[in-house]
């Protein structure tokens, strides 16, 4: 199940970069293309508008090859006894892979978060054992099985 998770989040940071890096590349075709054929204030704008969110795809792609240099360097294959960086811990019927923070996904029917180790949450389980008890938000947690 881990090799799964770890494998689709990978893919996922993937897929949002090349994502993000064609919508640069169109984007700047637009404004090349636009930069040919008008003049005058709405030409401006457009183009202001073009790259403002230029900078902000920018800006995403960035957090996300930072993501990906963090997930990378994990390693997902230590085993440990108690809860740490990589560790897939199942909780309350939720794993949370401990990693970078990355959008809830649904596999083979289970639910999965990725947290940073700032998390609230991680930070709670890291140093924890396999039965251990939490509390977060009012919420209890138990740890009923580490990977």
């Amino acid at each position: 199940m881990k090799q799964k998770i770890i494998q689709h989040y990978s893919n996922f940071i993937q897929t949002k970069i090349d994502s993000l890096r064609q919508m640069i590349a169109d984007l700047t075709e637009d404004a090349k293309n636009d930069a040919k054929g008008s003049a005058g204030d709405k030409h401006e704008t457009t183009l202001s508008m073009m790259h403002l969110e230029q900078e902000k795809l920018n800006q995403k792609l960035k957090e996300f090859l930072e993501a990906k240099a963090i997930f990378e360097s994990i390693d997902f294959e230590k085993n440990n006894t108690k809860v740490s960086l990589g560790s897939l811990v199942l909780a309350n019927d939720v794993y949370f892979l401990i990693s970078v923070s990355l959008p809830k996904v649904e596999l083979e029917e289970k639910t999965i978060f990725a947290i940073s180790p700032q998390a609230p949450l991680a930070q709670k389980l890291i140093g924890r054992d396999l039965g251990d008890s939490i509390e977060v938000n009012q919420l209890n947690y138990t740890i009923n099985d580490l990977e």
